[in-house]
């Protein structure tokens, strides 16, 4: 998967010339810090961030926000239940192929939403994938992801375990038709990676010193 400007970048332009107004900005990928962050030397005073994850929220720290939410759980629907309530309007830079799910869960609670495209995710070839081996686990890092996969590398052995990096990427793999037989707890790597691990070692002797 690669990443593109939008095919019209004029709402972003827009959402950045007027960054000051916005009482919080929303983000839910490292993509958007990074194609905001190109954009502004920083946030003005008075903009509030939330994160939906710590990954997210690490790469908003490093590109210099303070960072003032983050959910406990790394999903859409979670962030929409911990946002607080606001007068103001928040800014929502995201993929042209995100879920609704947080505009639209937002919206619904009252509050104002500047939904602005600020990337789009495409893929990288439209053939199909040939595996040369049975693959033991496919990992889905996002919705994208999953969708690709189901574009491209359908139907997958059934040997091979899907494992999905948290519950709204498994939701979204789903939807795109794909099995999911692992889902991360928390949405990060580390996480996701020793989900797997456990999975396809079940009767594995635990490591001295990771108990």
């Amino acid at each position: 998967m690669t990443t593109e400007p939008p095919l019209d970048c004029g709402p972003l332009d827009r959402a950045v010339a007027r960054l000051a107004g916005y009482a919080w900005v929303v983000v839910t990928s490292a993509t958007a810090v990074t194609v905001l962050a190109e954009r502004v030397t920083g946030l003005p005073s008075g903009v509030r961030v939330a994160a939906v994850g710590e990954p997210t929220a690490r790469a908003a720290r490093a590109a210099g926000w303070v960072v003032d939410l983050v959910p406990e759980q790394a999903s859409a629907a979670a962030l929409v239940d911990a946002l607080p309530d606001t007068d103001g309007t928040v800014l929502f830079p995201r993929s042209e192929i995100a879920a609704p799910t947080l505009v639209d869960g937002l919206r619904a609670r009252g509050i104002d939403v500047d939904d602005v495209v600020a990337y789009r995710t495409v893929g990288t070839g439209d053939e199909p994938i040939a595996l040369d081996a049975v693959a033991d686990a496919v990992l889905v890092t996002s919705g994208s992801v999953a969708r690709e996969i189901a574009r491209r590398m359908t139907p997958l052995d059934p040997r091979t375990l899907v494992a999905c990096i948290g519950p709204g990427t498994a939701a979204d793999a789903r939807a795109a038709g794909l099995p999911v037989h692992v889902v991360g707890p928390t949405r990060s790597a580390e996480a996701l990676l020793d989900a797997v691990v456990e999975a396809l070692n079940p009767t594995a002797p635990e490591q001295e010193g990771h108990p």
